[in-house]
């Protein structure tokens, strides 16, 4: 069995865990709760956090589907280079983002998310993995030649390729059925 790269699950866990903050943050705001303005805090750090986890990372073997417009995103992350390449950076940033969501009750359970989140980030990180964007790769531009198939020359059911060579051999030796109406220069 291969290894598990970590990333891949941290970063599921932690774009659930923004979209579960930033939830958490709009019930707070919309409800007026008595500590509201830790619902805001969660609304601005779900909205953080879903952008920064939406770019998957490039698996080390195998391939890794895109997610839908994840390119946009993923340049962006490439211009902060090792802030946003690291995993111990990451682990350490969604730390700290759990911290405050934890004063209110609508916004606890995307604390422990992203709290757990971290932790698998942190695991990533020890293991050696680093974010890599996905590189899109060249189409490959087919010949002409190879995307035109020669359609079949007999209905089927067709005879297998041994018998269809000697009926071509026949007919070629001059074999087959002479026409007997045809006219020849002979009878004229």
């Amino acid at each position: 069995m291969g290894q598990i790269e970590w990333a891949m699950w941290a970063n599921e866990q932690a774009l659930a865990s923004g979209l579960i903050l930033l939830t958490g943050g709009i019930v707070a705001v919309a409800g007026q709760f008595k500590g509201w303005e830790f619902g805001a805090y969660g609304i601005a750090a779900g909205v953080f956090v879903c952008l920064l986890e939406y770019p998957r990372s490039k698996r080390k073997k195998g391939s890794t589907m895109e997610r839908c417009g994840q390119s946009c995103m993923s340049t962006v992350l490439k211009a902060f280079g090792p802030l946003t390449r690291n995993y111990y950076v990451r682990a350490i940033l969604h730390a700290a983002l759990a911290v405050p969501g934890g004063f209110i009750l609508s916004t606890i359970l995307g604390t422990v998310c992203l709290g757990i989140a971290s932790i698998i980030y942190f695991l990533a990180a020890i293991r050696g993995e680093e974010w890599r964007p996905i590189e899109m790769k060249p189409e490959k531009k087919l010949k002409i030649a190879e995307t035109i198939k020669r359609p079949p020359e007999n209905p089927p059911p067709r005879p297998p390729p041994e018998v269809r060579r000697k009926q071509v051999d026949e007919v070629s030796l001059g074999g087959g059925h002479v026409n007997p109406i045809v006219v020849t220069d002979d009878a004229v």
